[in-house]
Formats: structure tokens, sequence, C-alpha cells
């Protein structure tokens, strides 16, 4: 009603002092600088947790969330991080016993890892493991332009916590802060930033200078930044569990496969395991991404099952991205078909068995690529193994040069890893030059041993190549016609050449 008597007040007053002869320019300058201020006032007020709304009525809390249903298990894999996560947990449930012992409560976990592994997602599981009040805010939330604001919804999503908790008769809460290193970054001591202020004031509330035991609270965070958080914030007392959440092996990769397949149609050719293996280094995102993309392959070929064919796609298109309609000419081809090839010869020759597809359809910026099966994860690598990992990756330019005689632009990629191995060889301690601190030893002897070892790996790459001119003609042929060369019929037509030669 009030404002409905400015609306109708206000301009009538203007125009009568217009008519009178006032000059109403200040009238106007007052009135734009008074409603500037009253509007920063109201998009404050808005930005935090907590509003009051016209009348006396409390809005519903920002921060607060609805119960999930994620149980942990519905989480693939991590079981060493589910187990460490329940224990911080169990410090909520089972308070006399904690008690008993003497054990201070824990303040707060911090999930660190890659993006993808399912860090949100155990915090999701988390809320439900407790009977405890959640609420859950992104580091993004507390950054503002205006000096102060960030601190005060620290504050208050603190004390959203606690009002939810008394609300609902609980005696404890939990609060997620996703992407915490936004506000948690190094402190540089040189100037004051407001994203100080914000960590200030999160330090304050972890270190329960200004909150009491009940509720109890547990601030979670996750991160895939953990280098980038102050140390102020990770020491004992604040985040008490730095809790790591790693890619997935093999045996969690097969378990998350099996979950987000449960509520699709497999045919009987499709084995998990096979997937699981095919797929190392994949993150439980990218795994959960196999699946839907499968199923969605699936469709496009109006198929009631989902097959082995489609997974092989799905596998590919989150590895290396969608098909693209670039079309190279004829002679580009069949060089990138022999180049192909070479790869999967020597892949094939030093780790049977490894090859699983090579194909000469572009996808993303790669115009052919070799699909390879890892036998089994690996962590640690001798220098054997790595010298066989950068015989596959001359292969390629290798390939162009017996058949070209010469490279070309599409052996970068492989030279940049080969090169990387190479010098991981170097400062493991594993060439010739001993044990070494790059930083202490000339930088010319470093460039001479790595490239005295591409140059040996180089001669033994073209000397097993030129023995398989026979797989090279047959495959370019297959590949130049059916775009793919599949791992089994490759592997026969390997080991034939390798029977004609041993004749």
């Amino acid at each position: 009603m009030r404002k409905e008597i400015l609306i109708g007040v206000v301009p009538a007053l203007l125009i009568f002092l217009v008519f009178l002869g006032v000059n109403i320019t200040p009238f106007l300058v007052f009135g734009a600088v008074l409603g500037a201020i009253y509007f920063l006032v109201i998009r404050q007020q808005n930005g935090q947790g907590g509003n009051v709304a016209l009348g006396g009525k409390r809005k519903a809390n920002k921060h607060e969330l609805p119960k999930s249903d994620v149980q942990f298990a519905d989480i693939g894999g991590q079981e060493r991080a589910k187990k460490e996560l329940k224990e911080s947990l169990d410090f909520l449930v089972y308070k006399d016993k904690i008690e008993q012992y003497g054990i201070r409560p824990i303040k707060g976990v911090l999930l660190t890892g890659p993006p993808g592994t399912g860090k949100t997602l155990m915090a999701k599981a988390a809320a439900n493991y407790t009977n405890s009040a959640f609420v859950a805010a992104s580091g993004s939330q507390f950054v503002e332009m205006y000096v102060g604001v960030g601190a005060q919804r620290v504050r208050e999503l603190f004390q959203e916590a606690k009002a939810l908790a008394e609300k609902n008769g609980q005696d404890s809460a939990i609060i997620f802060i996703d992407e915490i290193d936004v506000v948690g970054g190094k402190r540089d001591g040189q100037q004051q930033r407001e994203y100080d202020q914000t960590l200030n004031q999160l330090l304050t509330e972890m270190d329960g200078v200004a909150t009491t035991d009940k509720p109890r609270i547990l601030v979670m965070a996750a991160t895939n930044r953990k280098d980038m958080l102050d140390a102020a914030l990770l020491r004992p007392g604040r985040f008490d569990r730095h809790i790591s959440v790693d890619l997935p092996d093999k045996p969690a990769r097969e378990q998350i496969l099996t979950i987000h397949t449960a509520n699709k149609p497999l045919g009987e050719d499709v084995t998990l395991e096979k997937v699981a293996q095919e797929t190392f280094g994949f993150s439980g995102a990218q795994l959960e991404s196999v699946a839907n993309e499968a199923a969605i392959y699936a469709m496009r070929d109006r198929q009631d099952k989902i097959t082995a064919k489609h997974f092989g796609y799905a596998v590919d298109k989150v590895m290396l991205g969608e098909k693209v309609d670039r079309q190279a000419s004829e002679e580009e081809k069949k060089r990138v078909a022999l180049h192909e090839l070479g790869h999967a010869i020597v892949s094939e020759s030093v780790r049977p068995g490894s090859v699983s597809q090579v194909t000469l359809s572009p996808r993303g910026k790669a115009l052919g690529y070799v699909r390879q099966n890892p036998m089994e994860d690996r962590y640690l690598y001798t220098k054997e193994a790595m010298e066989k990992q950068i015989m596959v990756s001359l292969g390629g330019a290798v390939a162009e040069e017996i058949y070209y005689g010469g490279r070309s632009t599409g052996s970068k990629n492989d030279f940049e890893q080969a090169l990387g191995m190479a010098q991981e060889i170097v400062q493991s301690g594993m060439s010739e030059l001993g044990i070494v601190h790059l930083q202490y030893v000339d930088k010319n002897r470093i460039h001479d041993e790595v490239e005295r070892l591409l140059e040996g790996l180089l001669a033994e790459t073209r000397n097993l190549l030129r023995q398989f001119d026979s797989v090279f003609q047959t495959g370019l042929h297959t590949l130049l016609e059916a775009e793919v060369l599949q791992g089994d019929e490759f592997r026969a037509l390997l080991s034939q050449t390798k029977e004609e030669v041993t004749v």
C-alpha cells in the first residue's frame, strides 16, 4: 500500500514543482542515489541465508537440502575411502563411546581426489548415514564483490546448520562445502583480500571459538586441488581427516559399471569385466557416461539389448570424443592406416593381447587410433616396461618412415609421450647417468642421455616393423575397406606372419 502511495504522490509532486518553475534536477539526483543504495541493501540481504520476508515471515533456509536417497552401497569402489568416512561419521553416531575413551570429536573431513571420483556423492551418502541436519554450499557462494559479505555468509551457514538441527530435534549437523579451494586458498600476506576475510571467518567457526558443542557440527569439504589450500585450514583440529578419493581400480570399475547398468538391458555378449579392463584410468563419472552412451548407441540402432559393440563405441567416445565429419584424402587415409598399424604391431609384439581395435575413422582430433586393452592395472613401471611403451609410441612414425621415407605432423603427440617417458627413466635413476638430481646436472647431459635412449629404441622399432610387411599390406586393405580391424582378427594376421618368418 505504501509503495502505491509513493508511486502516485512523488511524480505528482515533481510535476507541481516544475509548474512552479523550481529546478528539480537535485531532487532527481538525490532520488537516484537513494534508490541505488536501497537496491544494493536489498540485493545484499537477498544473497544471505535466513532472509526475512515482508510481514516478518522467515524464508526457507537457502542451504538446506532435502534428504538424499544416496547410500554408501550405491557408490561403487572406494571401499577404503568409504570406510574412513564412515569412521569419521561414527563420532556423531556413537557419542557415548567416544566420551568413554576420551576422544576429541572430529571437526572436519576433507575429501580430495581427481574430478568425477565421487566426492560429492559421498557427502550425500553421509547425510543419510547419520541422523544429522545437512546443509551444503559451494565455494563460489562465498565469493562476493562487497567487503564482508563472504564472512557474513560463512557465519550464517553455521548458524543455519545449528538452527536446523535444533528445529529437527537433532544434536548434530553436517556442513558440506564443495570446491572449498575457492575460499580456502593460500594467503600471500601481502594484501588484504575479501577471500582472506572469508577464510578467516571459516577458520574461526571451525576452531570452535564462536560455537558450542551442542549441536555438534562436522564440516565436510571437497576439492581436487588440495595443494592450493591454506595450511591453517589443513591442520588437525580443523580438517582432522584427509580422505583421498582416487581413480577406481579394475574391481572397482566393474562394480561401478554394475551399478550403472542395473536398469539397462544388456546383451549376452556383454562382459562388464572386459569393459572394466578396457577403461583403465577412467573415473566413476566417465564410467557412468560409458554406460549411458552405450544405451544411446543401442537406441540409435533400434536394438532391444545393449551389445558389446555399443560399449566399444561408448568407450571410444568418452576417451576420444564423437566421430567427426572431416574427410581425409585417399593418400592421407593410407598414411594414417599405416601409422596406426605401426602402433598396433609394436604393441602386440611387446605386450601380446593388448590391441583391442585398430580404427581409421576420425574422432575428436585423431584421424585414427588404436584402442589398447591393458592386461592389468599398473602403477609401478620398470625400465623395460617404459621402453616397450616408448616403442609403441614410436611405432607410427617408424611405419611412415618405412613406407613414405619420412614423418608427418601426426607423430607430434606420440613424440611428446615418448620424450616424457624417456625423461622419466632418467629422473628415476634408471639410465646410464645413474641417480641424478636434475638441478645439479648439466642439461646437455640429460638431453644427450634422452636422445641416446630414443635413438636406440627407434632402431629397435625399425628392425621389428620391417618383418611385418604382409601385415601392413593386408591390414591396410582391411582398414581402407571397413575402417575397423578388430583385435582378434589382427592377432590372427600377426601370428600367421610370425609363423612364416620362423619357417
